[in-house]
């Protein structure tokens, strides 16, 4: 439980603080709607519907207070730099935001359910008040006139009004069905399958967020939930619920007076509504900035290197950018963690062809003549991950799988300069570097940088320094036959390295035992840039082989998230 609480007791303590506000909203704004007495003749004829529908509406306010911080990157990024107020625990829940706005946007999604059927609800039992179909008070309520101040209970005024033709002309009833189907759309095209397959319909529905938020702002000005209001001579319900028909005629009931309330979903959303316009106004800077090319390498297994240069730009390990390809298309912006080093003059991506963005952009670079410059680039960025911690363990354990390496050749890359210029400033000591890798040719474009990096370590004494370990989860008969042929060669056969290839995926246990025993009092940072049930194995083996005793071995989970 110790280890638990270490790895993740701050993430669960945000949660519960965010879930008891969501709670708390609902139950509060639920007996206010309840019980509170100038809602007594709505709820008259909306029943407890008035309720269900009205709390959920406070949540989602919250909740699309919060819904836009989390990817105003620009932001994350400068609270993540700022050491003063962030420390290492706290920047690992900011490297868990799309994990936090997904969980924001499944309440969001679970309460606009709620408030939907409660308010269809609600039309239906105005209708049938207004029809005359439930007792007396309910059909002269729904009878009153409305008078040149708008007072009336009732927003269906007249007995040939459908359910239909309130929903679609009001501006409560034609802005709810747009932010409704917006947010459909929105959910249903961020699922898995599609994010993955047909990334381009995910980012371009995605920004129906637009109309979304425009549709919020104005839902409210509909007033269609509409309460009493103060009368001279008061109108006490208590005494003039039973008797309607005196409504007017008597001082002690006077014809009751209603309003809708003031529309307040602008005050919580209007404050992230301008931060995430500024994040949009720098990057339309940051796409007017040049980019040039320094050098364009078409790898082995499709994989494209950019190495570019953009004046003022500096960055740190592990960092990422968003990049456009106006050519391709002015809208979307794709993220790739860098591969160079912070001491590099340029910066450089690797680029995998995994969707049609890549399949175009490395077609068109394929196409290039000789020598010449790429298609023109944006690059905004760049922005702190994970990985940008490595430097701040005595031991660090990096394991990538396939172009998930990424992250880690900027580290590795870092750490040859370092070591290069004798940066006395270096505090770790141990590197563990773990990569997957279904195909064998996948190795290739990676191995120079790690024959550069174990030479340099044997020349300077410090082969001990770096342990790395490849392994190859996929391969046929033929491969392995060859491999067999070559065993006694003193270089692995398909990397090159001394290092020889291992087949299969590793046994955990077995490496975290080891990390263990050479590493008695350390305290280790695990990262991965890879898949996430490879993710829950590591964070579930950080936590059993992280030691009580706080003088022994204790490991830190930390993941790549975009």
């Amino acid at each position: 439980m110790g280890n638990w609480i270490v790895n993740n007791g701050l993430s669960a303590l945000i949660l519960v603080v965010w879930m008891g506000i969501n709670i708390f909203l609902f139950v509060y704004y639920y007996f206010f709607y309840d019980l509170g007495d100038q809602f007594f003749y709505t709820r008259h004829i909306l029943g407890a519907a008035l309720a269900w529908a009205r709390a959920p509406a406070a949540v989602l306010n919250f909740n699309c207070l919060l819904i836009l911080l989390p990817v105003c990157r620009n932001l994350l990024s400068l609270l993540r730099g700022s050491f003063m107020c962030c420390g290492r625990s706290m920047r690992k829940q900011l490297d868990k935001n799309i994990s936090f706005h997904k969980l924001v946007a499944y309440m969001i999604g679970l309460m606009t359910a709620v408030h939907t059927i409660a308010h269809l609800l609600n039309i239906e039992w105005y209708n049938n008040s207004r029809r005359g179909v439930y007792d007396e008070l309910s059909t002269t309520l729904s009878s009153l006139e409305e008078t040149h101040n708008g007072t009336y209970l009732n927003p269906i005024r007249s007995v040939s009004t459908t359910p239909t033709h309130v929903v679609f002309t009001t501006i409560a009833g034609i802005t709810g069905v747009i932010i409704t189907l917006s947010l459909i759309l929105i959910i249903t095209s961020s699922m898995e399958v599609i994010r993955r397959s047909y990334f381009e319909v995910f980012w371009y529905t995605h920004h129906l967020f637009i109309i979304f938020f425009a549709g919020l702002v104005i839902h409210g000005a509909g007033r269609i939930v509409r309460s009493q209001t103060t009368t001279n001579p008061p109108h006490n319900f208590t005494i003039c619920k039973d008797r309607p028909e005196d409504w007017g005629k008597i001082r002690e009931c006077p014809i009751p007076q209603f309003a809708g309330g003031f529309p307040k979903t602008w005050m919580w959303v209007i404050g992230p509504m301008i931060l995430y316009l500024c994040e949009r106004v720098l990057r339309f800077i940051r796409y007017m900035q040049t980019v040039r090319y320094r050098k364009i390498v078409i790898r082995p297994s499709k994989v494209l290197e950019l190495q570019l240069v953009k004046a003022g730009f500096k960055m740190e390990v592990g960092q990422y950018v968003f990049m456009n390809c106006p050519s391709i298309s002015k809208l979307e912006w794709h993220p790739f963690t860098m591969t160079s080093a912070p001491e590099e003059d340029f910066f450089s991506v690797h680029i995998r062809s995994v969707g049609d963005w890549t399949q175009k952009l490395i077609s068109m670079v394929e196409q290039l003549p000789e020598g010449a410059q790429g298609p023109k680039m944006a690059v905004d960025g760049p922005f702190g991950t994970a990985s940008e911690d490595v430097f701040d363990y005595e031991v660090s354990m990096l394991v990538g799988c396939g172009i998930g390496v990424t992250p880690f050749a900027s580290i590795l890359k870092s750490i040859w300069y370092k070591f290069k210029e004798s940066n006395p400033k270096l505090r770790t000591r141990k590197i563990y570097f773990y990569w997957l890798c279904r195909e064998t040719h996948a190795f290739e474009w990676f191995a120079d940088l790690l024959q550069v990096l174990e030479k340099e370590m044997e020349e300077r004494g410090m082969g001990n320094f770096l342990t790395y370990k490849l392994y190859l989860t996929g391969w046929d008969h033929s491969h392995m036959a060859h491999v067999n042929v070559h065993f006694d060669e003193d270089t692995d056969v398909v990397t090159g390295l001394k290092q020889k290839t291992h087949y299969g995926r590793p046994n955990w246990d077995r490496e975290f035992e080891q990390i263990c025993k050479e590493n008695p009092t350390s305290v280790v940072g695990t990262f991965l840039c890879g898949p996430a049930v490879l993710a829950k194995t590591l964070e579930k083996k950080c936590i059993k082989y992280s030691d009580v005793d706080l003088r022994k071995t204790k490991f830190y989970f930390n993941k790549e998230n975009f």
